[in-house]
């Protein structure tokens, strides 16, 4: 990749300085096997740079070219594929989610309890597309993310052995769900969970298209994403990263082998909260299409109008998340910070700085 960090507005001599950082803080003490780093400004490729080994047991470098898991990534695509179907009108935002799935009109609210001692009651609000867009739907992660004292609501989630992995399927997936009670009342409070992973579903039950092959049509082909999708094909594999994770002891483990990954076959459930493999290229230009309003070199995907009413803060009353969040895991700040349809709002930088 060409870089030009004078006509981006910056100092190469400055930005070595992430260079200099990387090495000598995390590949050199082994922290981290490797790592890929691009600085943009208004479509300018500032800094490009790779690091370290992509897979360690193979003594393989990190290449421009590189295939990574983009795992929560996957969130924003997932989000504005499900806002493209708003735009073509399929939905308002306060449609209820019952509407494109029935079985959920039934949903309840725990209230306390656990088992079959567990208190639940009807709705008041019903969950809507707007709710599942921005994390307030009443849904949670149902003890996916390591916690290890699971609320009675997730243990629900565990015996129904709700999960993205193999041998679910989307139907699947919202059949069970439909039987788990919400955390809280939709709309009221900000948890991050599955809700991603239900626009994925939504995707493919209003547009009549595999989630795959919706995006495959829609956003990636179009937006020249050439090596973003849901598995790694064989003529690919050599270019596709090792996973690893740390240990107690700080070294590192290997949790995914790319020779024997799941992301060798097309899964029987597309996460939309987190399946999909990328590039740090063709991820630039799925963000560049962002940062431009919708369209990248002609190619609309989104109206700017509609790319504003996403990134706008729809918490209640415009609460930040830090007066609303729940409990659990999540992958951004809660000062200062709001949440859109699909994406954090920062709302006061400072606070969030």
């Amino acid at each position: 990749m060409n870089v030009n960090p004078t006509g981006a507005g910056f100092s190469g001599e400055r930005l070595e300085r992430i260079s200099t950082h990387l090495q000598n803080r995390y590949i050199k003490p082994g922290k981290i096997a490797g790592a890929q780093v691009m600085v943009s400004r208004r479509g300018v490729p500032a800094y490009f740079r790779s690091f370290g080994e992509m897979d360690a047991e193979r003594g393989k470098p990190v290449e421009g070219d590189t295939i990574f898991r983009i795992y929560s990534m996957t969130k924003p695509i997932t989000s504005v594929a499900l806002m493209m179907l708003f735009e073509e009108g399929h939905f308002q935002l306060s449609d209820p989610v019952s509407r494109f799935i029935p079985a959920w009109a039934n949903h309840e609210v725990w209230v306390e309890g656990s088992g079959e001692a567990m208190v639940t009651r009807e709705v008041e609000n019903k969950m809507t597309m707007k709710d599942v867009l921005c994390h307030t739907s009443g849904l949670t992660y149902g003890g996916l993310l390591w916690q290890v004292d699971l609320h009675p609501v997730d243990q629900v989630y565990e015996k129904l052995d709700v999960s993205r992995g193999p041998g679910e399927t989307s139907q699947s997936f919202i059949e069970k769900l439909a039987k788990v009670p919400l955390r809280y009342e939709p709309g009221t409070r900000w948890m991050y969970s599955l809700a991603t992973d239900v626009c994925g579903c939504l995707v493919e039950i209003i547009s009549g298209q595999s989630f795959p092959e919706f995006l495959r049509a829609r956003l990636f082909g179009r937006l020249g994403m050439v090596d973003t999708g849901f598995a790694v094909p064989d003529d690919k594999l050599h270019r596709f990263a090792a996973n690893y994770e740390r240990k107690r002891d700080k070294t590192l483990r290997l949790i995914d082998d790319p020779v024997t990954s799941k992301y060798r076959e097309e899964p029987s459930f597309p996460s939309g909260g987190g399946g999909l493999v990328s590039t740090t290229a063709d991820y630039a230009r799925f963000c560049e299409m962002l940062r431009r309003g919708g369209e990248l070199d002609g190619v609309r995907i989104l109206g700017d109008r509609t790319l504003r009413l996403m990134y706008m803060n729809h918490l209640p009353g415009e609460a930040e998340l830090a007066s609303l969040a729940m409990e659990g895991f999540t992958e951004t700040a809660y000062e200062g910070i709001g949440f859109g349809l699909g994406f954090a709002s920062t709302i006061d930088q400072i606070a969030a700085s």
